[in-house]
């Protein structure tokens, strides 16, 4: 039974698993062209093709790469060119012969696992394609990890797949995923079979990217109203560090997850911190400690005046600055100097600030706490700082 069938945020959590392939992939639509263009030839002329992803974690590349693989197949059967694909993770399968015999159990599931060379399990492959007659796209995702295990060779047998065949159509193509550009890892041999032009990058995604993401899988995964924009901001600025969509998605899920827990009937700023805190948190008390009296201020000053709150201005966290100093026995420095320590906060990664337009014409900056929950964090600073003063 899916403990949340009657849930008031999550309604569909499989929407969120990294495993999930969307019907439309959100800014990869450059990707999927180039794609589309290169393998044109395999559903115009059975033509094999072969092509190199290459991008940082979570910038897309497996789930391009799988709906490309689901769009082609659909078309291909459309028109009658039957088509099907694998996809391997060779970080999890790094010799030959497991990702040879991952291949072979895509058509045989009872193939055993041990007893067969890789040339035997080649040919059982051909066997199985053949009989089917199919054009088998393999996916090799993570690829660096198998070529340093000196798997030159089965890249050169997978993309010479049809070497020998004498007319006809060709039977195999050929993907690799890297997050590094690995062509220089291939042999002479294996490298002739690839053509350079066939090299697709995936850039990291920029924080405009990441928030209609974001926004795109929490209107496919929660019920209408329970992510509200300023969460779904507060997301794409702390996924914009690392440009990892599987960071943002993470955090969307678990934030999710703790306001179910907490009966809300939305998703909270709070929520957001939290779960970042839990996922990657650079926040410590000992970075705390590092700060000076005034450094300490500001910080606490913030995190006060953003309770509930995803963003306040400089002007909300300057008026309470000046209360909190007040509270400690400091005397509040001017704008210039509250602004200065602001910064050096903001460097040391504890805050983070941005500029935004506003109806008028002016500019306002904006601070969000993205890394702790706020009120764990005014614990440990008012914590901290009563020791301070004793």
């Amino acid at each position: 039974m899916n403990q949340y069938r009657s849930s008031r945020i999550i309604r569909d959590l499989a929407k969120l698993s990294f495993d999930y392939v969307p019907e439309k992939l959100v800014h990869r639509e450059k990707q999927m062209d180039k794609l589309c263009m290169i393998f044109r030839p395999v559903l115009e002329s059975g033509v094999s093709q072969t092509a190199l992803l290459i991008g940082s974690v979570g910038t897309g590349k497996t789930a391009t790469s799988k709906r490309f693989c689901l769009d082609i197949v659909r078309e291909g059967n459309e028109i009658g060119r039957p088509m099907d694909f694998v996809v391997v993770n060779c970080r999890q399968r790094s010799t030959e012969a497991s990702v040879l015999l991952r291949l072979v159990n895509h058509f045989d599931e009872r193939f055993p696992d041990r007893g067969f060379s890789t040339m035997e399990m080649l040919r059982a492959l051909r066997k199985h394609i053949e009989s089917r007659g199919i054009h088998l796209i393999v996916v090799l995702d993570e690829a660096d990890a198998l070529l340093r295990r000196g798997a030159s060779d089965l890249i050169y047998q997978l993309s010479r797949f049809d070497e020998e065949k004498v007319g006809g159509r060709s039977s195999l193509s050929l993907i690799l995923i890297s997050q590094k550009y690995l062509l220089d890892l291939l042999d002479p041999a294996s490298l002739s079979t690839f053509r350079r032009a066939n090299v697709i990058k995936f850039d990291r995604y920029a924080v405009d990217e990441l928030r209609d993401i974001i926004a795109d899988r929490a209107e496919l995964a929660f019920s209408p109203g329970t992510a509200p924009d300023d969460t779904i901001d507060l997301i794409a600025d702390i996924s914009a560090e690392f440009g990892d969509a599987r960071f943002a998605i993470e955090i969307l899920e678990k934030a999710g997850m703790l306001a179910e827990e907490d009966g809300r009937s939305y998703v909270t700023a709070e929520d957001v911190r939290t779960a970042k805190a839990f996922t990657y948190s650079v926040v410590t008390r000992s970075r705390i400690e590092d700060l000076d009296i005034q450094r300490q201020l500001v910080l606490l000053a913030t995190a006060r005046a953003m309770r509930d709150r995803a963003y306040v201005t400089t002007g909300e966290v300057e008026k309470i600055y000046r209360v909190v100093a007040e509270e400690y026995g400091q005397r509040p420095r001017g704008h210039t100097q509250f602004w200065a320590y602001l910064r050096a906060v903001s460097g040391e990664g504890l805050l983070e600030t941005k500029v935004s337009g506003d109806p008028s014409g002016g500019r306002t900056t904006y601070i969000s706490i993205p890394d702790i929950p706020v009120k764990a964090l005014i614990d440990m600073m008012e914590e901290i700082m009563s020791e301070t003063e004793k």
